[in-house]
């Protein structure tokens, strides 16, 4: 048996060894990506596994580590044209705990090291926060600075002088002169300003930045302090490192209190007696960490005592006297294995991405929304693609980006349908709009929203028909098309949960009232695209049913008033659909009314016949009473001004119509003119 287990161990030794050389090549890389590229692959949580899992093998076979081991070293090396730095005192990195267990672990450690008898509470603790951001180093010479350098590897940095000093929370002079001071603290992209100038780099047809970390790497490294200047930095300090002239105070805590009174812009600190007071200011930022202006990806424990941070020392990576308490990871890398097509309430197309699932904080994505046409277009998610996922403060999951170095020969280009994927109606994209949408209005993906729509007041007016009840009816199948809403009666309706017998009798009369319904809130009711109420009264003052309406071409459309091309589409895309036509011949069947009432005789007033437009205000008439006697004396009110305007009545604080109307030669008319010709019936 011992024999067996001899034969073993070579075995096992070397494919840690195997191993080890593995996860050191992969960690340089994703390093160098992190740090040096501001472009990573992976997401934190998976570069923290892959290092956790080297310290454990080096830890089993200590001579396994190498001299150049990540482990011994902080960051990647310092490539670019940046000049470099070596820092007097060594930047180090932060060992990570990631669970309570390995805080305890940690202090318990900790206690060993000081030789103290392990007491909770002997050694006082700082607790602050973790700011995802850039590291750097500042020196001040007699008051004033000197020099900003990037953490870089831990022991050369990059020299970024010119671009700290473009940086408005960093003061270039201390309120008070000291001789020597170097301090070091977090460069960082406010999360407001991030979100605006990706949305600015992705109008511009640039690549957004996959985080606000790697906004301020690009920034801070930029070789003209110009192009930093135009971004909004911020820094929070969160040690003191070195200074001359006066002893270092007592304390982490009372250092930082020092450096807010030279000018500094602190990380505020909280003073803690037990690992339970850690572990509560931790809960409380995990759960307030959408409320910072930055980015926060844990909590930092600090010994706060510096004599007892200086007994406790260092290993070559990390201070034993301090450990990082990371927050859930909000990004992690996963693989696309379809892209599929929802189709919302309002009949929208949108793309969604299924993936591999994978957690992110403590929930498992499976789906992510790809939003629209365009949105998947400029990502560029393919099937079989290897994505950097995201599960931001809004909790909704969104693809930041594409891996295009995994990208697997295989990956399938996704085209969006020009058919609705439910009920296989067109699903046109109009020009100009992100969405190509159902126009079939008794689509089971949006026939709430239809009903809803149909039912409003300003439409059929069928008080009653609420959303609540809407979803019970098409939840249990009694209503699976707009039309079924006039085959209800008042004991079904009765049976339906808060619905009494009464409420049911309401209703039934109301859907029965609503027959008679004026023919252009039936027309609007339809819930065509861009068809709204001043649209459908038009349409109604030009067809005198339905029959006419749904057999207008395109032509006849657009002569109509204010009616254009792309609403004219939209009609005879909603009528071409046999869905839409049996829908409007099943109303009509239910009694619905599908004729213009009796016209009035036009007006043979000065006005009649002509577009007007109305622009500023007129002495004793609202509005509505203007466009009520100009209507009575036969003209066409429209609300915008364009060269078929044939006059604009100019009342008192005229706006911009009036510039627009002389520019177009658009015949302008003065209040008094109008108010004598519409009470004489001259003649314009």
């Amino acid at each position: 048996m011992e024999a067996a287990r001899r034969k073993q161990r070579p075995r096992a030794r070397q494919e840690a060894e195997a191993r080890a050389e593995e996860l050191r090549r992969q960690i340089w890389h994703h390093r160098k990506r992190y740090y040096v590229d501001a472009n990573p692959e992976i997401s934190d949580a998976e570069y923290d596994h892959l290092e956790r899992e080297l310290v454990e093998i080096e830890t089993a076979w200590p001579d396994l580590v190498v001299p150049d081991s990540p482990t011994q070293r902080v960051g990647s090396e310092v490539v670019g044209d940046l000049p470099t730095v070596r820092h007097a005192v060594p930047m180090l990195s932060l060992d990570n705990a990631a669970s309570s267990d390995e805080v305890r672990e940690w202090y318990d450690r900790l206690l060993r090291v000081l030789g103290t008898s392990g007491i909770e509470g002997q050694v006082p603790l700082a607790a602050e926060l973790k700011i995802d951001g850039v590291s750097v180093s500042l020196i001040y010479e007699n008051g004033s600075l000197t020099r900003g350098v990037t953490r870089g590897d831990g022991l050369l940095g990059e020299d970024v002088t010119f671009n700290i000093r473009t940086i408005p929370s960093v003061p270039l002079r201390l309120l008070r002169p000291v001789p020597f001071l170097e301090v070091r603290g977090e460069v960082y992209y406010p999360i407001a300003a991030f979100h605006e100038m990706n949305r600015r780099r992705e109008e511009a047809g640039e690549p957004p930045f996959a985080n606000p970390r790697n906004a301020a790497a690009g920034s801070i490294r930029m070789l003209d302090p110009k192009v930093t200047a135009q971004r909004p930095l911020d820094m929070l300090v969160w040690n003191l490192t070195r200074i001359g002239g006066a002893p270092i105070p007592g304390t982490h805590s009372a250092c930082l209190e020092l450096l807010g009174a030279l000018g500094f812009r602190v990380n505020p600190t909280r003073r803690c007696r037990t690992l339970h007071e850690v572990e509560a200011y931790y809960r409380e930022w995990q759960e307030k960490r959408d409320t910072l202006p930055f980015e926060a990806d844990g909590t930092v424990v600090k010994v706060d005592p510096i004599e007892l941070q200086e007994l406790a020392g260092s290993t070559a990576r990390a201070p034993r006297w301090a450990v990082a308490c990371k927050f859930p990871p909000r990004q992690a890398t996963t693989r696309v294995v379809d892209i599929q097509v929802n189709v919302t309430r309002s009949g929208a197309l949108t793309p969604v991405a299924i993936l591999e699932p994978v957690d992110i904080g403590g929930a498992t994505i499976s789906r992510c929304t790809l939003h629209n046409e365009d949105e998947l277009e400029r990502k560029d998610v393919r099937i079989g693609d290897r994505v950097l996922v995201e599960r931001g403060g809004d909790v909704i999951p969104k693809i930041v980006k594409v891996i295009p170095e995994a990208r697997p020969p295989d990956a399938m280009k996704f085209e969006m349908p020009r058919m609705c994927p439910v009920c296989g109606s067109a699903a046109p994209r109009p020009e100009g709009e992100v969405f190509a949408r159902c126009v079939n209005a008794s689509c089971p993906a949006r026939l709430k929203e239809s009903i809803l729509h149909f039912a409003q007041r300003e439409a059929m007016n069928i008080e009653g028909l609420g959303e609540a009840l809407v979803n019970q009816l098409v939840d249990k199948g009694l209503v699976k098309e707009i039309p079924d809403i006039y085959c209800l009666d008042a004991p079904t309706l009765a049976g339906l949960e808060r619905m009494g017998k009464k409420s049911a009798a309401n209703l039934v009369l109301e859907i029965e009232k609503s027959k008679a319904a004026p023919f252009e809130r039936v027309i609007y009711a339809l819930g065509i695209r861009f068809v709204g109420e001043r649209t459908a009264q038009l349409l109604a003052e030009e067809f005198p049913d339905m029959d006419h309406l749904s057999k207008a071409s395109k032509d006849e459309l657009e002569s109509v008033h204010e009616v254009g091309p792309r609403v004219a589409d939209a009609i005879r895309q909603f009528f071409d659909q046999p869905q839409n036509a049996r829908l409007v011949e099943r109303l009509q069947e239910a009694g619905v009314n599908m004729k213009a009432g009796d016209r009035p005789a036009l007006a043979a007033g000065p006005f009649a016949g002509k577009t007007v437009v109305v622009t500023g205000t007129i002495e004793g008439l609202s509005r509505d009473e203007i466009r009520t006697l100009l209507r009575r004396q036969g003209a066409r009110v429209s609300e915008s001004l364009s060269k078929k305007t044939d006059l604009l009545v100019c009342g008192r604080d005229a706006g911009s119509k009036l510039d627009k109307a002389r520019a177009l030669g658009v015949r302008i008319m003065q209040a008094e003119e109008f108010l004598s010709l519409a009470g004489a019936g001259g003649r314009t």
